[in-house]
């Protein structure tokens, strides 16, 4: 974590151009090579290009799709995606594995938020108004899901990193 650096509850890598990073020197901010092997961050998979495509049909295509690892006693405290240059284009993303309880505020960190399950195969579309809603995962449900092979939860989500080119906004 930026100022302390102490680490994060989930463990995370990426995929696509761009891959989100945080340290405790430079703080949070996109990459467009892993930080350790400086290599390029592999492809997004298909199956998720073609998922925005359905869901954000209206954005340029996404740029960095982040991997978090929620072990049992993983959470995610409340934030708001705020680190792209674009923020017209929504912010998908993808639950596999346990159910985890998510919390969905509002725009500022104060505001009421409500609490619901993921589920494996639950699809959250963060657009529009609710693209700076402050959310968070508040804890996993351990033993809900047998398809990752052991107690856990697998986030992969997708976001448009940099403001697309307004000739080539819908070029795929």
């Amino acid at each position: 974590m930026p100022r302390w650096g102490t680490p994060l509850s989930v463990a995370m890598t990426n995929c696509g151009p761009l891959g989100w990073y945080s340290d405790k020197e430079k703080g949070y901010r996109y990459e467009a090579r892993h930080p350790v092997t400086g290599r390029p961050w592999p492809p997004i998979p298909r199956l998720l290009t073609d998922l925005w495509r359905q869901l954000a049909a209206d954005a340029a295509e996404p740029e960095a799709c982040l991997v978090n690892w929620y072990g049992p006693k993983a959470r995610m405290g409340m934030h708001r995606d705020a680190d792209e240059q674009d923020l017209t284009a929504p912010v998908i993303s993808v639950s596999l594995g346990d159910d985890a309880w998510f919390r969905l505020g509002g725009l500022d960190r104060r505001d009421a938020s409500r609490r619901m399950v993921l589920r494996s195969g639950d699809v959250v579309v963060l657009g529009g108004e609710a693209r700076l809603a402050y959310h968070g995962i508040d804890r996993i449900v351990p033993g809900t899901s047998d398809l990752l092979g052991a107690s856990g939860r697998i986030n992969l989500t997708l976001r448009r990193v940099t403001a697309p080119d307004r000739c080539s906004r819908h070029a795929r």
